[in-house]
């Protein structure tokens, strides 16, 4: 499955559309952020998190998007089930983002 830019302006409606999302917010000028960008491509793909949907949301631009993950830094990971937030972490680990792909299953 391919990441899917989210802006605030449909972002709850894919919350509601998608029983599992997770969330990737970004900033232009982050680096890390911009690193970390293929892994979260490739994961998007793998078999194991079939049924996820992969959002990309510029945290500068989103206010509301942000606000609902509580993004404390950047980059920063939010996972939601059925619309509710799971939970959220700011890391640059691809391990660490596993593990919160996985506590959503």
């Amino acid at each position: 499955m391919a990441v899917v830019e989210a802006t605030d302006q449909e972002f709850k409606q894919m919350l509601a559309d998608n029983e599992k999302v997770i969330v990737k917010y970004y900033a232009g000028w982050c680096g890390n952020c911009k690193l970390f960008a293929p892994k979260y491509r490739r994961l998007s793909g793998d078999d194991r998190f079939e049924g996820v949907t992969f959002l990309d949301v510029n945290a500068e631009h989103n206010e509301v998007a942000r606000q609902m993950a509580g993004v404390n830094n950047l980059p920063f990971f939010a996972t939601f089930k059925n619309g509710e937030l799971v939970e959220g972490q700011a890391t640059s680990k691809e391990d660490s983002v596993v593990n919160l792909l996985n506590n959503l299953n």
